[in-house]
Parts: structure tokens; C-alpha cells; sequence
């Protein structure tokens, strides 16, 4: 179980995060209304230094946040606390997480104004579109110099093995299934536009293992208007807390219905990676490529159901195949939760589909 003390820490460093980018945020907005929209090249450029300072300083504050972090998360675990080194919070500051010069990336709204407008839109409609791109870009830089922060301070201490991500409400369905993965201390974290999930370094036992001091906590599990937003690590309870409304929205009407059924959260969220449409049984019909390549879990699975139903063994690997041994084809599409729910003609039917194509175990 997560001890009070790192999970207080956990939330307070998110805390002060978004303290810090909404004061960015703040900053650039401000700064964005001065453009002259009958100038909008020319008074960007002079606005531009104000727009990069007010990012660069938002980033190196986000960036200095990670050692403080950093000692408090192994204080409250009574761990080793040496580090081998400290972040320089001005070396995350100033460029955006993709290399470029962060002025470079400053100027995207600026274009799709431009292009907005090019495209019928109203002066006021396209200015609001770049502003909301503005701001986002900010955010998303700013978090991204904190976690880079967290990142680095995590290399520098020897006792962290690795993280455990912590999702923040509201957040899409690829977020909340990765909530609680555990990874080791050099995998890059993974995140969209505005994303504010955070690490949550920890001296994990084993990863992947789930016998790390963060099994079975969930935080709290509530997401409703007021509440003040917790940290998950069970996208389950993240699932649970959210209204069902609220469940319709994020993963869909009948994804989130198939996992109000049991069905596992992470195969309805990805199997729409690979989402299409195609021909099968003689209709048109929602499949999926997800889990359907050799290393996938629905091809394992298509392929022990029919090993079980014709008494054949196929091959598992490129050894065996030249050993002689057939080497397993899936032609079955793997049907997506909304087709499922269109084809069943009984909540019964619709279980047995959900568990013939791999979203029920």
C-alpha cells in the first residue's frame, strides 16, 4: 500500500505543477491579446521575446520543482537520500520538448490563424482558435520541463529503480489505462497535449510485477464537480468514480459498456488503434487489428482455440516452422465492443462475443 506520506507528496508536487502552469498560462494570454490582428506577423515579432520568457521562465520553475520532489518522495520511503548529481533547471528551459527552439513553436498559432482565416473564418473565431493553441502549447511545454526535471532527478539517485504513473483527473482513456503501470527509472513517459499526468518515483521491488510499495492503492476514486482532483493508480476506481455519462464520453457508449460488463479496460482502449472497417460474415462490419498480429494476445488466443478444436499444434516460432510444424493464419476479424453489442441478442450473447474476441476474460 502507498504510504500517506509519499502519496501526500505525489499530490502536492502536482499541485505546485499546475500552480506554475496556469500562471504561464496567465502570462501568455495576456501577452496574445496584445497582437494586432490587422499586423498579426509583424506584432508577433515584437511580442515574440515576451511570449518566450514568460514559457522559459514557467519551464525552469516547473524544472526546479523535481529535486525538492525527488528528496521528499525518498525521505517519506526512508531511503538512501545521495544524489549524484542535481537538475539544472535552466538546461530544460528555453526549447521545446521536440528539440526545436521554443520561439519556433510559439509561432504554430500564428499560422493556424492565419490559416483559419484563409478558411473562411471570422477574425474573432480564428483568434480564439490561436489563443486556445497558444495555451496549450504553453501548458504542454511547461509540464513537460517538469516531468524532464523529475526525469533527470530520478537518474541522479540510485535508490529510485524506476515510477509509477499517476493519472490526474479528467483524462482520456489512454491515460487512465496506463494509470499505476510501473516503469523502470530511464522510460520515457508518455503523454498528449496538456496531459498532466505525473511520475510518482518509487523503489519499486519488481517491476511489472505489481509487488511494489503501490499495489492495491487507488487513491481516492472520485472525479465529481468540487472535489479536489486526486492522483489515480488504479484505472479501474478512475472508471468507477466517473459518472456514467462520463464513462459514455471518454471511452465511447459501448466501450464503456463493455467494461461495465468486465470486459478489460486496455483491450477495448487500444483495440481502437486499429479500428476498420471491413467484410466479414457476409456484412459490414467494426474490427480491429489490435491483437491480431503474432505477438498478439488475440492471435495466442484464436490460435489455442483452434489447436483445442482440430487436435493440430502450430508452430510458435520461426524454429519450429522449420521443424515442420504449421504455422497458425487468423482469418477470424476481431470484432470491435460496438459491433458486438449490435450483433448479440441477449446480454448473454453479448458476454460470450466479448469473451470469444478477447475483451472478457
Amino acid at each position: 500500500m502507498v504510504d500517506a506520506a509519499v502519496r501526500a507528496v505525489a499530490l502536492e508536487q502536482h499541485r505546485r505543477q499546475q500552480i506554475v502552469v496556469r500562471l504561464a498560462v496567465n502570462r501568455v494570454q495576456a501577452v496574445w491579446r496584445q497582437l494586432n490582428r490587422q499586423d498579426i506577423s509583424g506584432s508577433w515579432e515584437q511580442l515574440a521575446p515576451l511570449l518566450v520568457a514568460a514559457v522559459t521562465d514557467a519551464q525552469t520553475q516547473a524544472a526546479r520543482l523535481a529535486d525538492p520532489y525527488l528528496d521528499a518522495v525518498i525521505a517519506a520511503e526512508g531511503a538512501e537520500p545521495a544524489a549524484a548529481g542535481r537538475v539544472v533547471p535552466a538546461a530544460l528551459a528555453g526549447v521545446a520538448s521536440d528539440g526545436r527552439p521554443l520561439v519556433s513553436l510559439l509561432y504554430q498559432p500564428v499560422i493556424d490563424w492565419k490559416v483559419r482565416l484563409l478558411a473562411g473564418q471570422s477574425m474573432e473565431d480564428a483568434f480564439r482558435g490561436s489563443l486556445a493553441s497558444a495555451l496549450r502549447i504553453t501548458a504542454t511545454q511547461v509540464s513537460d520541463a517538469g516531468r524532464g526535471g523529475v526525469q533527470a532527478a530520478m537518474a541522479g539517485r540510485r535508490t529510485i529503480q524506476g515510477y509509477v504513473r499517476v493519472v490526474q483527473p479528467p483524462a482520456c482513456s489512454r491515460c487512465v489505462i496506463l494509470a499505476g503501470k510501473e516503469f523502470g527509472w530511464n522510460t520515457g513517459f508518455q503523454r498528449h497535449p496538456r496531459c498532466d499526468c505525473i511520475h510518482l518515483p518509487t523503489t519499486l521491488i519488481a517491476r511489472n510485477q505489481h509487488r511494489g510499495r503501490l499495489h492495491g492503492d487507488s487513491f481516492t476514486p472520485t472525479t465529481r464537480p468540487g472535489s479536489t482532483p486526486p492522483g489515480f493508480i488504479s484505472p479501474r476506481a478512475y472508471f468507477t468514480g466517473l459518472s456514467r455519462a462520463e464513462q459514455d464520453r471518454v471511452f465511447g457508449e459501448a466501450g464503456a459498456r463493455a467494461i461495465r460488463e468486465g470486459a478489460d479496460m486496455a483491450q477495448v482502449v487500444n483495440a481502437r488503434r486499429g479500428m476498420q472497417t471491413m467484410t466479414a460474415y457476409g456484412r459490414r462490419v467494426q474490427a480491429t487489428t489490435e491483437g491480431a498480429t503474432r505477438r498478439g494476445a488475440f492471435y495466442r488466443q484464436e490460435r489455442a482455440r483452434t489447436e483445442q478444436r482440430t487436435g493440430i499444434r502450430f508452430a510458435r516460432d520461426r524454429i519450429e516452422v522449420r521443424r515442420g510444424l504449421p504455422r497458425f493464419e487468423l482469418r477470424t476479424p476481431r470484432l470491435m465492443p460496438e459491433e458486438i453489442f449490435r450483433l448479440a441478442e441477449s446480454r448473454e450473447d453479448a458476454v460470450r462475443l466479448l469473451k470469444r474476441f478477447g475483451y472478457l476474460t
